[in-house]
């Protein structure tokens, strides 16, 4: 009898998510994604000085104003841990778009483009990456557009199934609907969560993962943001799942089979298609309390944690 990773591995490709090099090594997972507190955590230690210092340095030499140097240096740093990753998992790599520019697609598709053309410059080839932005309409857009160009993206911070269906209706590569952030909020607000199966997170990605497949979207659903393993293996036959290293290996430490969870049976026949036009999902987002708190919150946590990392950078510039 085999541990529980290597049974869910049967199931679901499993996905390391973290920014920390030497987490990615130790967790042996197929893919790992990112975001800007990852980026900031492992940005944060001495071990990446060099990382740091490298965004800088490559700034300076191309960019005269003040505020674009800083852009393209947290631009490049996200690069420069997204291409040492790329050396270790074979599989695909998340970078995420600055959050600040999660309600201007414009915005959004310049930076993207720019992450991608630094990738190239790294060695590392297009088809690697997949661009995060945060599922806001504007994001959407901009992963629409970005994929008419050749960029696959991951839409990040998915709370509603609005926001899923809407992805999906745009053939955005891959989604990541946040499980523990939409368990934490139902648990603040009085619901008692005894097992994967009453657990409002786990279920919140069984509908989406059945609304795909009822409309035939080939939009890949990955799960993220787990707070235990019951929630991991809840979800058992997800396509993927991005998983902390701590929990990675506490996967590890656990023996017995994985039961495939989803796409076991058929979605429900009486699934009907949610109207997705820009004023019905507006609509949608704003009559689900949680999605519309947990999404405005996730994107508040991700823009404070880049302006730190632009803080970092800031003081390694020259005087």
């Amino acid at each position: 009898m085999g541990d529980k990773l290597a049974g869910l591995a049967r199931h679901t490709i499993i996905v390391a998510d973290s920014g920390d090099i030497a987490e990615i090594k130790s967790a042996r997972a197929e893919d790992c994604t990112t975001n800007p507190s990852l980026i900031l955590k492992a940005a944060s230690k001495p071990e990446y000085a060099a990382l740091m210092q490298d965004a800088v340095d490559y700034a300076v030499a191309r960019e005269r104003n003040a505020d674009a140097r800083l852009e393209l240096a947290l631009d490049k740093l996200a690069v420069n841990f997204g291409a040492e990753l790329s050396r270790i998992v074979p599989g695909y790599v998340s970078t995420e778009v600055d959050a600040r520019l999660s309600f201007d697609t414009a915005a959004t598709v310049r930076r993207a483009e720019r992450l991608i053309a630094l990738y190239r410059e790294a060695g590392v080839a297009p088809s690697r990456i997949l661009i995060k932005i945060a599922a806001t309409w504007e994001g959407v857009k901009a992963a629409a557009e970005l994929k008419n160009k050749g960029i696959a993206c991951n839409l990040t911070l998915i709370f509603a199934k609005a926001q899923a269906a809407l992805c999906g209706a745009a053939g955005v590569f891959l989604i990541s609907p946040f499980v523990g952030r939409i368990t934490d909020w139902y648990k603040a607000h009085g619901a008692v969560v005894t097992s994967s199966e009453d657990d409002p997170g786990v279920r919140s990605v069984r509908e989406i993962y059945d609304y795909f497949r009822a409309f035939g979207y080939k939009t890949v659903v990955m799960g993220a943001s787990f707070r235990n393993t019951d929630q991991i293996l809840g979800l058992a036959g997800c396509d993927r799942l991005t998983i902390s290293p701590g929990l990675i290996d506490s996967l590890r430490a656990m023996e017995g089979p994985v039961e495939r969870r989803l796409g076991a049976n058929p979605p429900a026949a009486d699934i009907r298609p949610l109207p997705l036009d820009e004023a019905s999902f507006r609509w949608q987002l704003n009559e689900d309390a949680m999605a519309t708190e947990k999404l405005s919150e996730g994107i508040r946590a991700f823009a404070k944690d880049t302006e730190t990392l632009l803080d970092l950078l800031r003081a390694r510039l020259p005087a």
